[in-house]
Protein backbone atom coordinates (compact mmCIF):
# COMPACT_ATOMS: atom_id res chain seq x y z
CA UNK A 1 0.00 0.00 0.00
CA UNK A 2 2.93 2.63 0.52
CA UNK A 3 4.38 1.95 -2.75
CA UNK A 4 0.85 2.87 -4.59
CA UNK A 5 0.47 5.80 -2.20
CA UNK A 6 3.71 7.15 -3.62
CA UNK A 7 3.43 6.39 -7.24
CA UNK A 8 1.94 9.62 -8.18
CA UNK A 9 4.26 11.69 -6.30
CA UNK A 10 6.58 9.89 -8.66
CA UNK A 11 4.92 10.48 -11.66
CA UNK A 12 5.24 13.69 -10.76
CA UNK A 13 9.05 13.90 -10.86
CA UNK A 14 9.39 12.34 -13.82
CA UNK A 15 6.63 13.49 -15.82
CA UNK A 16 8.73 17.20 -16.17
CA UNK A 17 12.21 14.82 -16.68
CA UNK A 18 10.46 13.07 -19.27
CA UNK A 19 9.17 16.35 -20.85
CA UNK A 20 13.02 17.44 -20.64
CA UNK A 21 14.43 14.48 -22.25
CA UNK A 22 12.35 14.72 -25.26
CA UNK A 23 12.97 18.32 -25.72
CA UNK A 24 16.50 17.76 -25.80
CA UNK A 25 16.37 14.47 -28.35
CA UNK A 26 14.11 16.58 -30.73
CA UNK A 27 16.88 19.33 -30.31
CA UNK A 28 19.72 17.18 -31.09
CA UNK A 29 17.74 15.55 -34.38
CA UNK A 30 17.10 19.02 -35.67
CA UNK A 31 20.58 20.04 -35.23
CA UNK A 32 21.43 16.62 -36.62
CA UNK A 33 19.97 17.19 -39.66
CA UNK A 34 20.50 20.87 -40.16
CA UNK A 35 24.49 20.22 -39.54
CA UNK A 36 24.14 16.98 -41.71
CA UNK A 37 22.60 19.22 -44.57
CA UNK A 38 25.09 21.80 -44.77
CA UNK A 39 28.04 19.23 -44.44
CA UNK A 40 30.26 20.13 -47.31
CA UNK A 41 33.80 19.95 -49.01
CA UNK A 42 35.88 22.25 -50.86
CA UNK A 43 34.80 20.84 -54.39
CA UNK A 44 38.34 21.84 -56.65
CA UNK A 45 40.19 20.28 -53.90
CA UNK A 46 42.41 16.80 -54.65
CA UNK A 47 42.89 14.05 -52.64
CA UNK A 48 44.93 11.01 -52.46
CA UNK A 49 41.81 8.55 -52.64
CA UNK A 50 38.16 8.81 -53.09
CA UNK A 51 36.29 6.26 -50.41
CA UNK A 52 32.75 5.37 -50.94
CA UNK A 53 31.11 3.92 -48.91
CA UNK A 54 28.51 1.10 -50.27
CA UNK A 55 25.06 1.64 -49.45
CA UNK A 56 23.54 2.98 -52.77
CA UNK A 57 23.86 3.20 -56.27
CA UNK A 58 24.19 7.02 -56.37
CA UNK A 59 26.98 6.52 -54.22
CA UNK A 60 29.17 4.66 -56.27
CA UNK A 61 28.17 6.76 -59.24
CA UNK A 62 29.71 10.10 -57.21
CA UNK A 63 32.55 8.21 -56.59
CA UNK A 64 33.49 7.46 -60.05
CA UNK A 65 32.29 10.84 -61.47
CA UNK A 66 35.05 12.01 -59.08
CA UNK A 67 37.24 9.69 -59.96
CA UNK A 68 37.00 10.58 -64.18
CA UNK A 69 37.27 14.25 -62.96
CA UNK A 70 40.73 13.48 -61.51
CA UNK A 71 40.16 14.35 -57.72
CA UNK A 72 42.11 11.88 -56.70
CA UNK A 73 44.64 9.04 -57.75
CA UNK A 74 42.68 5.83 -56.56
CA UNK A 75 39.05 4.96 -56.20
CA UNK A 76 38.72 2.53 -52.90
CA UNK A 77 34.62 1.02 -52.31
CA UNK A 78 34.60 0.14 -48.55
CA UNK A 79 31.80 -2.69 -46.97
CA UNK A 80 31.58 -4.71 -50.83
CA UNK A 81 29.80 -8.06 -50.23
CA UNK A 82 32.09 -10.99 -50.05
CA UNK A 83 30.11 -12.54 -52.88
CA UNK A 84 30.05 -9.55 -55.11
CA UNK A 85 32.66 -10.09 -57.81
CA UNK A 86 34.58 -6.80 -59.12
CA UNK A 87 34.39 -7.35 -62.49
CA UNK A 88 31.12 -7.91 -62.20
CA UNK A 89 30.44 -4.50 -59.96
CA UNK A 90 32.31 -2.74 -62.75
CA UNK A 91 30.26 -4.13 -65.61
CA UNK A 92 27.17 -3.59 -63.62
CA UNK A 93 28.31 0.25 -62.92
CA UNK A 94 29.12 0.65 -66.70
CA UNK A 95 31.63 1.28 -69.28
CA UNK A 96 33.55 4.54 -67.15
CA UNK A 97 33.87 1.79 -64.22
CA UNK A 98 35.88 -0.51 -66.85
CA UNK A 99 37.53 1.86 -68.54
CA UNK A 100 38.97 2.91 -64.73
CA UNK A 101 39.11 -0.51 -63.74
CA UNK A 102 43.15 -0.04 -62.35
CA UNK A 103 42.24 2.90 -60.11
CA UNK A 104 39.45 1.14 -58.33
CA UNK A 105 40.02 -1.00 -55.34
CA UNK A 106 37.07 -3.01 -53.55
CA UNK A 107 37.01 -3.39 -49.97
CA UNK A 108 34.96 -6.50 -48.65
CA UNK A 109 36.26 -6.59 -44.82
CA UNK A 110 33.66 -4.01 -43.61
CA UNK A 111 29.66 -4.75 -42.12
CA UNK A 112 29.03 -1.19 -40.56
CA UNK A 113 30.53 1.84 -40.59
CA UNK A 114 33.45 1.45 -37.91
CA UNK A 115 34.32 -1.59 -39.77
CA UNK A 116 34.40 0.89 -42.86
CA UNK A 117 36.98 3.26 -41.24
CA UNK A 118 39.01 0.33 -39.82
CA UNK A 119 39.36 -1.36 -43.24
CA UNK A 120 40.06 2.64 -45.69
CA UNK A 121 42.70 3.00 -42.93
CA UNK A 122 44.09 -0.17 -43.32
CA UNK A 123 44.55 0.25 -47.40
CA UNK A 124 45.52 4.31 -46.97
CA UNK A 125 48.37 2.66 -44.63
CA UNK A 126 48.99 0.22 -47.55
CA UNK A 127 49.11 3.14 -50.10
CA UNK A 128 51.04 5.57 -47.76
CA UNK A 129 48.09 8.19 -48.71
CA UNK A 130 47.07 11.10 -46.72
CA UNK A 131 44.34 12.36 -47.55
CA UNK A 132 40.83 11.13 -48.90
CA UNK A 133 37.38 12.51 -50.18
CA UNK A 134 34.69 10.47 -48.03
CA UNK A 135 31.52 9.89 -50.49
CA UNK A 136 28.26 8.73 -48.64
CA UNK A 137 24.56 9.66 -48.10
CA UNK A 138 23.87 13.25 -46.61
CA UNK A 139 22.25 11.37 -43.34
CA UNK A 140 25.15 8.98 -42.75
CA UNK A 141 27.86 11.44 -43.45
CA UNK A 142 27.87 12.85 -39.51
CA UNK A 143 29.02 9.64 -37.96
CA UNK A 144 30.97 8.50 -40.83
CA UNK A 145 33.35 11.36 -40.99
CA UNK A 146 32.86 10.66 -36.52
CA UNK A 147 34.32 7.06 -37.05
CA UNK A 148 36.45 8.04 -39.83
CA UNK A 149 38.42 10.90 -37.84
CA UNK A 150 38.55 8.80 -34.69
CA UNK A 151 40.64 6.15 -36.64
CA UNK A 152 42.69 8.22 -39.07
CA UNK A 153 43.02 12.07 -36.98
CA UNK A 154 46.40 12.35 -38.87
CA UNK A 155 44.44 11.81 -41.87
CA UNK A 156 42.85 14.57 -43.88
CA UNK A 157 39.13 14.06 -44.85
CA UNK A 158 37.03 16.34 -47.26
CA UNK A 159 32.87 15.02 -47.18
CA UNK A 160 30.94 14.57 -50.52
CA UNK A 161 27.57 14.09 -49.52
CA UNK A 162 25.36 12.65 -51.76
CA UNK A 163 21.71 13.37 -51.80
CA UNK A 164 18.96 10.87 -53.14
CA UNK A 165 17.02 12.55 -56.19
CA UNK A 166 13.47 11.90 -57.61
CA UNK A 167 11.62 11.44 -54.57
CA UNK A 168 8.14 11.73 -55.06
CA UNK A 169 6.40 13.91 -52.44
CA UNK A 170 3.21 12.91 -53.38
CA UNK A 171 4.00 9.19 -52.39
CA UNK A 172 3.41 9.61 -48.27
CA UNK A 173 5.31 6.08 -47.85
CA UNK A 174 8.63 7.70 -48.93
CA UNK A 175 8.40 10.71 -46.93
CA UNK A 176 7.42 8.48 -43.93
CA UNK A 177 10.15 6.01 -44.92
CA UNK A 178 13.28 8.52 -45.29
CA UNK A 179 11.97 10.07 -41.56
CA UNK A 180 12.42 6.68 -40.16
CA UNK A 181 15.78 6.12 -42.06
CA UNK A 182 17.03 9.95 -40.51
CA UNK A 183 16.06 9.34 -37.24
CA UNK A 184 17.56 5.41 -37.17
CA UNK A 185 20.73 7.55 -38.69
CA UNK A 186 20.56 9.92 -35.83
CA UNK A 187 20.31 7.06 -32.89
CA UNK A 188 23.24 5.32 -34.26
CA UNK A 189 25.29 8.74 -34.27
CA UNK A 190 24.26 9.07 -30.61
CA UNK A 191 25.54 5.63 -30.06
CA UNK A 192 28.69 5.80 -32.13
CA UNK A 193 29.32 9.20 -30.34
CA UNK A 194 28.70 7.96 -26.95
CA UNK A 195 30.71 4.81 -27.48
CA UNK A 196 33.74 5.73 -25.88
CA UNK A 197 32.02 6.35 -22.13
CA UNK A 198 30.62 3.53 -22.30
CA UNK A 199 33.73 1.62 -22.72
CA UNK A 200 35.20 3.62 -19.81
CA UNK A 201 32.19 2.76 -17.99
CA UNK A 202 31.89 -0.76 -19.04
CA UNK A 203 34.83 -2.56 -20.14
CA UNK A 204 32.78 -5.69 -21.13
CA UNK A 205 30.91 -3.29 -24.18
CA UNK A 206 34.96 -2.26 -24.76
CA UNK A 207 35.48 -5.89 -25.63
CA UNK A 208 32.66 -6.63 -27.98
CA UNK A 209 33.13 -3.99 -30.89
CA UNK A 210 35.59 -3.89 -32.97
CA UNK A 211 38.17 -1.35 -31.18
CA UNK A 212 40.66 0.95 -33.71
CA UNK A 213 42.61 1.52 -31.32
CA UNK A 214 44.34 -2.13 -30.88
CA UNK A 215 47.25 -3.29 -32.87
CA UNK A 216 45.08 -6.91 -33.81
CA UNK A 217 42.39 -4.78 -35.59
CA UNK A 218 44.90 -2.46 -37.46
CA UNK A 219 47.07 -5.36 -38.35
CA UNK A 220 43.62 -7.05 -40.04
CA UNK A 221 42.39 -4.31 -42.06
CA UNK A 222 45.82 -3.28 -43.45
CA UNK A 223 46.26 -6.62 -44.86
CA UNK A 224 43.75 -5.95 -47.39
CA UNK A 225 46.32 -3.97 -49.18
CA UNK A 226 47.92 -6.83 -49.90
CA UNK A 227 45.87 -8.74 -51.63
Amino acid sequence: MLLFSRLPRLFRLLGPLAVVLCVLWLGGLACFVASSLWIGGDAAQPTDAIVVLTGGRLRLEAGLSLLADGKAKKLFISGVNQRVDRDELLHVLGPAAERAACCIVLGHEADNTLENALETAGWMREERYRSLRLVTSWYHMRRSLLEFGRVMPQIAIVPHPVFAQHVDPERWWNLHGAALLIVSEYGKYLAAWSRPLLEAVFPAYHHSIPNPRTEQASRRFAALGRR
